[in-house]
């Protein structure tokens, strides 16, 4: 790779997991608008469900979600019947008709909880709403969290897809990003779900983490092939410790620099790609008969905040501490601060505290960064369809960008703007041109690459 591009192209700029991103929220979408915004819900529509839960027993350096640590139980007890609040209200809000096709886990780690609540937590969301036939039920795991009891009570609420955090299996990298894993652990835990029936395992791995180098992540991802899992999300580390303070215990200078952050996640890729695994948008592989290869194919891929996905639901619904949800009107984010969360679900059953409401240019412009993120293909004929008018603007913003452009990032064919192969890596920073928001100077972001 041409180090003047990788200098050019991997300025700090969003992931891109939604738009308008989350810096641009405000605080005029309350638990009012919300409530509007629910109950306008079409009874046709399917539901996406996701459900957070914000503790860990161990915090990982690396780590950039909404989490706290903790090793006792209670606050965990505490917070579920606060969260079965919300549901509950959250569902007398949603039409009944309205049929919940995905249901989300994550956090933190949703395997802290314990098996019997578990079961109680999925009894109350079949409760609130209205399931619809074969709906995806996914987990974020933690090894060091599971055993017999809570993979048969995984099993009992219905778990098809098991995903499993891996980051790096060498020993210097895991103690310093305070991540202790063995393959081991994370073997039996595979072995374990998919004796249960679960259909799909998804494995993550990081590059650009302190002392890792592509000797210790080639052994990574060849143990992470022996496995077999249907997925891989192969992530770049965001180094945010303004954000996240206790990134600020990882050394910066044992990270790794731009080239080798590059040359560390072009060697993984083609390992991935050369053991069959087809790439899904910027950072995701897929086994050819895994479902999200197949939405891929056929023009079907989205992007949310949990990262690629084939759910075709038409409303998110985040609920939990700091969950953000996406409907068709716009984005709702629920209060982070945990106790302050419980308070308001306590007293009234919602709890957002901000989000957005979407312009028609809001969703020409998302639409347009999410083919960029998915297919880096943006179509001028679907934007007309869809807009009118209205497209013309970013259509000719995107042929001057393309014919501006001197590195063979992108390019006009066809009535298409493209990223080329050189500028694929780079579709993060190609988005960011189309993002109106993006220099108004809200939010700090993670490099490109």
């Amino acid at each position: 790779m041409n180090n003047t591009l990788l200098s050019r192209y991997s300025g700090a700029v969003p992931r891109y997991t939604s738009y308008p991103t989350a810096p641009h929220f405000h605080e005029g979408i309350d638990c009012g608008i919300y409530a509007q915004w629910l109950g306008s819900l079409s009874g046709k529509e399917d539901l996406s469900l996701y459900i957070h839960i914000p503790y860990c027993d161990r915090l990982c350096w690396f780590c950039a979600c909404h989490t706290k640590h903790t090793l006792k139980y209670e606050p965990i007890a505490i917070y579920l019947e606060s969260l079965k609040k919300e549901i509950e209200k959250v569902g007398s809000l949603v039409s009944g008709d309205a049929k919940v096709s995905a249901v989300h886990f994550g956090g933190g780690s949703p395997t802290m909880v314990r098996p019997e609540d578990l079961i109680a937590l999925m009894a109350c969301l079949r409760a609130a709403f209205s399931f619809g036939e074969n709906v995806e039920i996914s987990v974020e795991m933690d090894p060091n969290d599971l055993d017999d009891s809570r993979y048969d009570a995984l099993a009992e609420i219905g778990m098809t897809r098991a995903s499993l955090g891996v980051q790096d299996f060498d020993p210097r990298v895991q103690k310093t990003i305070n991540r202790l894993q063995s393959f081991e652990q994370t073997k039996s835990v595979v072995d374990a779900v998919r004796v249960r029936g679960v259909h799909s395992v998804n494995c993550d791995i990081l590059y650009g983490l302190p002392h890792q180098n592509l000797e210790t992540l080639g052994r990574t991802v060849d143990d992470i092939l022996s496995l077999a899992p249907d997925r891989i999300a192969l992530f770049g580390y965001a180094h945010v410790p303004w954000m996240k303070k206790h990134q600020a215990m990882i050394p910066e200078a044992a990270l790794p620099r731009l080239e080798e952050r590059f040359a560390q996640m072009s060697m993984a890729s083609d390992k991935l790609l050369a053991a069959g695994y087809e790439a899904i948008g910027i950072d995701h592989f897929a086994l050819p008969g895994d479902s999200l290869a197949i939405a891929a194919r056929e023009g079907r891929l989205h992007r949310n905040f949990q990262g690629y996905t084939d759910d075709a639901a038409k409303a998110l619904i985040g609920l939990g501490a700091s969950s953000i949800g996406q409907l068709p009107q716009g984005y709702v984010q629920n209060m982070p601060a945990t106790g302050e969360y419980q308070r308001m679900a306590d007293n009234d059953g919602l709890a957002v505290v901000r989000g957005i409401a979407l312009s028609i240019e809001d969703r020409l412009r998302a639409r347009v960064i999410e083919e960029i993120m998915c297919s880096f293909t943006v179509s001028f004929s679907g934007l007309r369809t869809h807009f009118g008018l209205l497209a013309e603007t970013v259509i000719a913003e995107a042929r001057q960008f393309a014919g501006s452009n001197r590195d063979g990032i992108c390019e006009i064919i066809d009535d298409e703007f493209r990223l080329t192969e050189a500028g694929r890596p780079f579709a993060r920073t190609v988005a960011a041109a189309f993002d109106s928001y993006l220099s108004n100077g809200k939010g700090r972001h993670s490099i490109a690459v």
